[in-house]
């Protein structure tokens, strides 16, 4: 098949911490004149009926996947997996266990700003849809609705910062696991913006080798978070093993000030990733479908 225009490999929507529903993504990124896009919520694949109907309908192509958190001693490392079966009972476990971890961690956190701010649990969960992954994204909401910060970037470096002591990282597999969970449910796993805290903190490379013995495709390259010197290390290391380089948003709606759109990824590439994942089917461009 061959896919042609601009394809955004990682988008979210409300059924995780984006703020517009997955028909509404749809339309957006009609309107945005992208081919493609990949709704890639939090551990989960809730949104994605609702998208492909409306992708359908539109005749915009849709790449059904899903952002798996994961950890790496201290560090959090986010696993794109692309057309993974929804209904792999691995997948579907560990999904649920990290999404009830990050809940209850959620909890705990909102717990402790409470002793020092004018914040519940309510208030947190009025931030939030049915089914959605709740997470920090929805405690900064959440401050910003009661006035205590000015918008989601503000709260990530405020009082959702680290260093305030309310925040404490939560249950998440290896990267090498959730590469491994994906690959085992006929997906394509990508690492998510991985030069974003310099060069210094990208992946080591006995854990990329490691990666790539799992089932590696590649790294979303082309991402804002992505600093200068991180990009140009994780571009040699694309370059090393052999792996796929994709550029993609991070679009989260009005939480985030990334547009969508404003990183593609490679058609060539594109191709590359249908022909491999076999989890479950895309929704085609018309055009291409045609």
């Amino acid at each position: 098949m061959r896919i042609s225009g601009r394809v955004d490999l990682h988008v979210h929507s409300r059924v995780s911490d984006g703020t517009g529903s997955p028909a509404d993504l749809v339309r957006e990124a009609h309107a945005a004149g992208l081919a493609m896009f990949a709704l890639t919520d939090h551990d989960t694949t809730a949104g994605w009926a609702e998208a492909r109907r409306e992708a359908e309908r539109t005749g915009l192509g849709l790449i059904p996947g899903i952002e798996l958190s994961t950890r790496l001693g201290w560090r959090s490392v986010h696993v794109l997996g692309y057309l993974v079966d929804p209904l792999d009972p691995g997948l579907v476990a560990e999904t649920e266990r990290i999404r009830a971890a990050r809940r209850s961690r959620a909890r705990r956190i909102v717990d402790r700003i409470g002793e020092d701010y004018p914040l519940s649990w309510d208030d947190v969960l009025a931030q939030t849809t049915a089914g959605s992954t709740v997470g920090r994204p929805h405690i900064a909401d959440a401050l910003v609705a009661l006035g205590l910060e000015a918008d989601r970037s503000a709260a990530f470096a405020g009082i959702l910062h680290p260093r305030t002591g309310y925040v404490e990282p939560h249950y998440a597999p290896t990267p090498v696991d959730g590469v491994r969970l994906i690959v085992g449910a006929g997906g394509v796993p990508v690492v998510a913006h991985p030069g974003a805290a310099g060069r210094d903190r990208v992946l080591p490379e006995p854990v990329v080798a490691e990666l790539v013995d799992a089932g590696l495709f590649g790294f979303e390259l082309h991402h804002r978070e992505n600093t200068p010197d991180g990009a140009r290390r994780v571009a040699e290391l694309i370059e090393r093993f052999g792996l796929e380089a994709t550029g993609s948003s991070d679009y989260h709606g009005t939480g985030k000030p990334n547009r969508l759109g404003e990183h593609v990824t490679d058609p060539a590439v594109i191709e590359r990733l249908l022909a491999r994942g076999t989890g479950t089917t895309p929704v085609l461009p018309r055009a291409a479908a045609s």
